[in-house]
Order: structure tokens, then C-alpha cells, then sequence
């Protein structure tokens, strides 16, 4: 039962999970920790971080900072919105059964 839980929501979770963190990070600061492959070989420019930078500006409000940042970051925002409500819509329609042999 918790594997068909997590299987079910887990997609949902990550997506919900890092747009609030996005929306809670300060872009403008100097870096801090990072998982960033490019960043911990010492390149300064990475696609992946212009784009979460990107959306972190947009869930701020600053919309000229954001395409400054990374210029997809307006349409992956959009995406992502789309896919958790899909998730969400998915999710309410079918509900988790609890899966049992016959004895």
C-alpha cells in the first residue's frame, strides 16, 4: 500500500515540492550550496540554473529579471503548472485501492 502511495504521488510531490522552493530562494544572492555538475567544476554559466533562476524571479514577480535570466522560463513555468494540475486532476479521479491477495 505505501509503494502504490508513493508511486502515486511522488511526481506531484516533486513538482509542488521544488516550484516552492523556487519561490521561496533569493536568485540575487551569491550561490550557496549546489548540486549543479557545471557550478562545482567552476563554469559560471549554466542553462539549468538560468532557467530555475528564471522561474524564481517569475514566482517573485520580476518579469524583466526573469527573461534576463533565462528566457524559457516563462514557458517551463507554464509546463510545470499544467503537468501538477494533470497530476492533480489524475489523482482525484482514480483512487488508490488498497491491492489484497485472495486467501
Amino acid at each position: 500500500m505505501i509503494k502504490a502511495f508513493f508511486l502515486k504521488y511522488f511526481e506531484l510531490a516533486f513538482w509542488v515540492t521544488a516550484l516552492i522552493a523556487l519561490g521561496v530562494s533569493h536568485p540575487t544572492e551569491a550561490t550557496h550550496f549546489t548540486l549543479c555538475p557545471l557550478k562545482l567544476m567552476g563554469i559560471n554559466w549554466c542553462p539549468g540554473c538560468g532557467l530555475g533562476h528564471s522561474i524564481a524571479f517569475l514566482l517573485q514577480g520580476d518579469f524583466i529579471n526573469s527573461f534576463h535570466a533565462h528566457w524559457l522560463g516563462l514557458p517551463a513555468l507554464i509546463i510545470i503548472l499544467y503537468r501538477i494540475c494533470d497530476l492533480i486532476r489524475q489523482n482525484i479521479s482514480k483512487p488508490l485501492y488498497i491491492l489484497s491477495k485472495p486467501l
